[in-house]
């Protein structure tokens, strides 16, 4: 079964996945630009939240971790990869620079151990870091496997005032031996006017005839395929999410249907879907539950597929003692996972703002065209009557019609009295009354229950994705 992991993909690869078992990986890592990504959840009102939350930040230090990496490194990597990170140790120094390269060595390491022996690897960078990578490629998978240096160009973005606008990325493609599986027939485009070549079918080239292929041309190592801006119909608000285009061109090369195609840092999922769109089986990792979560709902908006029925999700919390575990390990993944159970908007860069006292918020549409809100909070500790109150005063100072109290323990009777003594909302359109602040656990939500809201007229946090036929929908290169 297809499987959707949430982790650090260097523990998953080493304890989840077998040596030659994958057919393609392709991987858009982090490329160590110094930026925070966020994701680009969308206001009622359709503009963009002031209070954005970090995807991922893309910013690397020499430190501790980095040092017990690199020394993994020296413990268990190939000679010729030991020899070429301690020529970038000396060359480059304890920076930034060499913390990146160490995260991408020890994990391209393990890539290299999961690919088959006919199997290929995409590796998506750009020019921050390309040229130490390719280096460390050529250590990793052997200069002898090196296939392509691919250059996806585009127009999105803005032009400096000094110097060439950057308009490219740059896709390295190896495999891991000299038998490796490539469909040329898969992904040819159109012959461009060429004389009367293509008109005639044929040219002669000192004395030998070469022949036009009826399915058009393999396209050259320059790919221009469109960027997804702002307005993009498949953008998801996910940063640094690619076109599906791109990554159907790639799968279609490299494998066959029903191979497994592995993205690493799969995002918001599009080598996932596309993957899943071309009918081979993936294994997708990431390590936020914001991207899993997003992916979950990408793939039921697009192929009605379910976690558990259609593919499997590995390292959500499953029972109590699950979700107990990830609130010790990471409370904010644990926020983020627990509101994805009621589709509620997480809210806010806990990292980096103040305590709002808002996890999260949930809209529903009213009549005369109103948006009404509900307040998240979600506390994975202790709990008391204080909680309520304070949840009470922030929904009076958003003026939100309802509070939403999700609590990892079991609430006291004095937490029940307090929600009760809030009230009762009326919702006009169903004329039916709500309890303006109510109380779930988390083992409730384990046993499905959800908040009592207008579920009909609830806004989605995230946008729709659209729905794909596999078996209708053409390739678009």
């Amino acid at each position: 079964m297809n499987k959707l992991f949430y982790g650090d993909n260097l523990y998953i690869l080493r304890e989840h996945i077998a040596d030659d078992s994958v057919d393609l990986i392709y991987l858009d890592p982090p490329f160590n630009s110094k930026a925070d990504y966020n994701i680009l959840f969308k206001e009622h009102t359709g503009e963009s939240s002031g209070a954005q939350i970090t995807a991922f930040e893309d910013t690397w230090h020499w430190n501790e971790e980095a040092e017990r990496t690199f020394q993994d490194i020296v413990d268990t990597a190939p000679a010729n990869v030991v020899e070429m990170m301690t020529a970038f140790r000396r060359f480059i120094g304890l920076n930034d620079m060499l913390a990146y390269l160490t995260m991408m060595c020890v994990r391209l390491v393990e890539l290299r151990r999961v690919l088959k022996e006919t199997g290929s690897i995409y590796l998506h960078c750009d020019p921050t870091a390309s040229h130490y990578l390719k280096i460390l490629m050529d250590a990793i998978f052997g200069k002898k496997n090196f296939r392509n240096e691919i250059v996806w160009c585009y127009k999105l973005g803005g032009r400096p005032r000094k110097g060439f606008p950057k308009k490219h990325d740059t896709i390295f493609f190896y495999s891991k031996s000299e038998n490796f599986y490539f469909n040329a027939d898969s992904i040819r485009i159109p012959y461009e006017s060429d004389g009367g070549y293509v008109s005639s079918g044929r040219k002669i080239v000192k004395g030998k005839v070469y022949e036009i292929n009826p399915l058009g041309k393999v396209p050259e190592d320059w790919w221009f395929i469109s960027a997804l801006n702002r307005q993009a119909y498949e953008r998801l608000g996910y940063p640094t999410q690619k076109p599906i285009a791109l990554l159907e061109r790639i799968i279609s090369a490299s494998s066959n249907e029903q191979d497994t195609v592995l993205d690493p840092f799969c995002g918001c999922g599009t080598t996932i879907t596309a993957a899943q769109k071309l009918n081979r089986q993936w294994i997708g990792i990431d390590i936020t539950h914001l991207a899993t979560n997003l992916i979950k709902k990408r793939l039921k908006d697009m192929f009605d597929l379910e976690p558990k029925k259609d593919y499997r999700v590995i390292g959500e919390p499953e029972d109590l003692t699950g979700a107990e575990e990830l609130a010790n390990q990471n409370r904010y993944q644990f926020q983020w996972w627990a509101l994805s159970l009621i589709n509620a908007r997480p809210y806010g860069d806990k990292k980096k703002g103040k305590d709002t006292g808002i996890d999260g918020y949930i809209y529903f549409n009213e009549d005369m065209g109103k948006v009404a809100k509900g307040i998240v909070s979600v506390k994975s500790g202790n709990v008391s009557v204080r909680d309520i109150r304070d949840l009470g005063h922030v929904m009076d100072r958003e003026q939100a019609e309802l509070g939403i109290f999700i609590t990892l323990k079991e609430p006291t009777r004095d937490m029940n009295k307090e929600a009760a003594g809030k009230g009762l909302y009326r919702f006009t359109l169903l004329n039916k009354d709500y309890s303006r602040i109510q109380i779930l656990t988390v083992e409730d939500l384990f046993k499905g229950k959800k908040p009592d809201i207008p579920v009909a007229y609830q806004q989605f946090p995230y946008k729709k994705a659209e729905a794909i036929n596999p078996t209708t929908e053409r390739l678009d290169f």
